[in-house]
Order: C-alpha cells, then sequence, then structure tokens
C-alpha cells in the first residue's frame, strides 16, 4: 500500500496558523490533496490534545489513529509535535526546533508531563523550552523507547539546527550523546536531498520532508511529504521505515524546488537584494544598500559546511522527486497572482474530480489525459514540473521564490514585486 505522509504540521493552538485548522477540515483536504498519513502536530497543547483525544479513535494495533465520527476516510492521524529548545551552548545562544512522533495519546499525555517542567505548554502549540537539546532527548526517549524526535527545517537561517544565526556545525554538536536516538532530519523547504548529499556527516541520517503547514489549503498542507510502500499502515512501520533508512519501505520524498523556499538565497528583503553564495561573498555578507548584515541564505550555509561537491549522491540514499502545488501551477498558468482565486479553484476541482487526488494529478496522470481536463498549457506545466523542466527564481530573506515555466512569458510579465530586485552586477 502506498502511503504519502506528512508528518509536521500546526493546528490552530499555533501562532499564525488558520483557526480552522481542526482535525475535521485537516482530514478533509489531506484527502484531496492524496495524503493518508497527517501529523496532529501540536500534542504538547492542552486544548488540542484534549480535543485530539475527543475526536481522534485509535485504528487497533497500529499506533495511528483516525476521524471517530468518519473512520471510513481513509486518512489515518500520527500523534505528532514541534518544540522549540533555547539554550547557551560554548557561550552563545542557541535556538533549535525538533520534530516529536509519538505512537498514542497516552505516550503523548507522559511526554507532556515531563515538558511541562521547562515552559508553559498552554502558550504555543509549538512551545518554547528552557532546555538544551539532548535534555530534550533524554526526556523523550524515557518515556517510550519507540518515541522518535529529529530536527526541524534543519536549514532555515533561524531555529534550526544547521541554521545561519542560532546552529550548530554538525548533529553531534547539537545532541552531544543523544546523537545516537538521531534517525533522521527534516530538509525543510529551503533545502533538498541533493544539497544534504554534499555532507558526508549526514549519510547515516534518513532525510525526511514534511510540509510544516499552518494551514489546510493544498498549496501548504503536503507540500512536502514522504512516500512509503507498507503492508499495513502502522506507527512501528513508518518509525522502522525511517530508522532502517530501508528503501524497500521508503520510497521517495517529495519536496519543492529548494529554491521557491523562502530562505534558499543570501539577501535583504528590505532592499529588495538577493544574492548567490558566490555574490554574498564577495560583498562580505553585507548588503550593498543600507550595509548591514544580509540574511545568509540557505545555499550559502550548505556551501560552508559540504565537504562533496555538487551533484554527488550517496549509495544508500532514499530517491525524491520535486513537485510544486497544483494550485501554484495553475496560478502562474493563469496569471492570476493567488492560488485561491475562484478561476483556480474551478479547475483545481476539474482535476481532482477526474483523477481523485492532487497527488495522481502530478505524479501520475499522463499530458493527454490532463488534456482531456484542463488546457493544452495548463497539461503541459503540470508535465514539465513533473520532470523538472521549469525554473524558480530564488526565494530569499523571507521571500517565496518564483515560478518560471516558460523563458518567454516570465520575459513578458514579471512579477510585480520581483521587477527592482537588485543582485550583484547592479553593485559593479
Amino acid at each position: 500500500m502506498r502511503v504519502i505522509a506528512d508528518l509536521h504540521i500546526h493546528s490552530r493552538y499555533s501562532r499564525a496558523t488558520s483557526q480552522k485548522m481542526c482535525i475535521a477540515e485537516i482530514a478533509r483536504f489531506a484527502r484531496i490533496k492524496g495524503l493518508n498519513l497527517v501529523g496532529t502536530g501540536d500534542f504538547t497543547h492542552p486544548k488540542w490534545l484534549k480535543e485530539l483525544q475527543e475526536v481522534l479513535v485509535e485504528e487497533q494495533d497500529t499506533g495511528l489513529y483516525k476521524v471517530a465520527k468518519n473512520p471510513e476516510l481513509p486518512v489515518y492521524f500520527m500523534i505528532t509535535t514541534e518544540v522549540s529548545t533555547i539554550f547557551t551552548f560554548e557561550n552563545e545562544v542557541k535556538k533549535v526546533h525538533h520534530v516529536i512522533l509519538t505512537p498514542s495519546i497516552e505516550t503523548a499525555v507522559q511526554i507532556n508531563e515531563r515538558l511541562a517542567k521547562y515552559g508553559d505548554l498552554s502558550v504555543d502549540g509549538r512551545p518554547t523550552l528552557n532546555m538544551d537539546a539532548p535534555h530534550l532527548v533524554e526526556e523523550i526517549m524515557e518515556v517510550s523507547s519507540e518515541n522518535m524526535i529529529f530536527p526541524a527545517h534543519a536549514w532555515t537561517p533561524w531555529f534550526s539546527v544547521f541554521g545561519a544565526f542560532s546552529g550548530f556545525n554538525s548533529l553531534e554538536d547539537c545532541y552531544q550523546d543523544m546523537t545516537k536516538h538521531i534517525y533522521a532530519l527534516e530538509t525543510g523547504l529551503s533545502s533538498d536531498p541533493p544539497m544534504n548529499w554534499r555532507l558526508s556527516k549526514l549519510d547515516r541520517f534518513t532525510l525526511v520532508s514534511n510540509s510544516d503547514s499552518h494551514s489546510f489549503w493544498p498549496w501548504r498542507i503536503g507540500r512536502e511529504a514522504n512516500v512509503f510502500e507498507l503492508k499495513r499502515p502502522s506507527y512501528r512501520e513508518v518509525a522502522d521505515a525511517i530508522r532502517l533508512k530501508d528503501k524497500e519501505r521508503f520510497k521517495f520524498t517529495i519536496e519543492t524546488n529548494p529554491a521557491y523556499g523562502k530562505y534558499h538565497w543570501t539577501g535583504h528583503r528590505n532592499c529588495n537584494v538577493t544574492l548567490s553564495p558566490q555574490e554574498a561573498i564577495k560583498l562580505g555578507n553585507i548588503c550593498p544598500i543600507c550595509r548591514r548584515k544580509l540574511t545568509k541564505g540557505v545555499e550559502q550555509r550548505v556551501e560552508e559546511l559540504a565537504d562533496r561537491p555538487a551533484g554527488f549522491k550517496p549509495e544508500n540514499a532514499i530517491d525524491f522527486m520535486r513537485l510544486l502545488p497544483l494550485s501554484e501551477i495553475v496560478a502562474t498558468v493563469l496569471g492570476t497572482g493567488s492560488p485561491s482565486t475562484q478561476k483556480v479553484w474551478t479547475i483545481y476541482n476539474q482535476l481532482v474530480k477526474r483523477f481523485g487526488d492532487e497527488y495522481t494529478v502530478l505524479i501520475d496522470a499522463s499530458k493527454a489525459a490532463l488534456s482531456k481536463v484542463v488546457n493544452e498549457k495548463i497539461a503541459e506545466t503540470i508535465v514539465r514540473v513533473r520532470e523538472g523542466k521549469v525554473k524558480v527564481i530564488p526565494g530569499y530573506d523571507g521571500v517565496y521564490g518564483k515560478l518560471v515555466i516558460f523563458e518567454e512569458s516570465s520575459a513578458e510579465k514579471p512579477a510585480p514585486e520581483r521587477v527592482q530586485q537588485l543582485n550583484l552586477t547592479d553593485f559593479m
């Protein structure tokens, strides 16, 4: 059975999250997207945990849950959360986010009892804990050896294990003697497997991809995911496939082009400056407009730590596929500027109705079949994305990247907010 899993999302109890993020809506849009396994997110929040206890029912002997009022819906839930740790290491403040997976609501309750000693769990769905990373891992693993913890969005400039501003140069520095319990790391939107493969120290870790979604809209939830082939969906099957880096069960990850991520290149949003790693280094990472320090992009950070050339692939690497949300593709072709317009929804719904879900449209549907539902240009673009034949103007300093489908169309209709974007050649 093919299982497509997004194990890192948030509830309405997290900051900057849709207030409509409830289990019923998450399950509804997960089904439309093609996800059949979703993390609950935020189990550390008391009100959300209570809600999970009320609306979910455990699927017998699986460690996974279904919606109690609609158990026939083909969407499973895994009990998950994200936490933030802030601590000092070698006289520097470190801020690292972690994803936690647990096999039951009962073990989630036990985790919460321990973590409540280190921070107020009711303040945010992603609580801030005054403890270091090794101590967090120790507490989690003492509850159950089946629990899993790994660094979230490992490369984002802030709040990540390799973050340019408050991270580490290695997982071992972050987790110390508890690194033995770390089996995976989350790539995040601004990095992908090939970027991580450039660090030989990461070879033994499984790369996972999740959306970190703050809304249930299909251009957010499932924009990154993990694809498994399992005899039967269960917590243990998924956890073991990750722990063992089992290519028979863990088939590939779904990735957005890392350039699409909003911290891919180095830049300064306020000055509309974006720079490749090489350009930023030439300028000493100083903004040529305001003379302040640039926000270092993920690609530049990877370059600093890499000990392999671009293009290297380890022998035991899990495969990946680059995709973009269907709504974003349609919106780009139509030139609407937003994936939420009625015009986009109409086409989106036609495709989902015909093929069953979004992933089937993006991954499996042929161009000929697509062309029977939508116009030739949309059909061609979906296939071009699947085959990696589109370009993305890199994101930077909180600004998402921009999809370029056809070079001629981008030259005729540049994105308004990026027309004035500057790079190194403007200052030479």
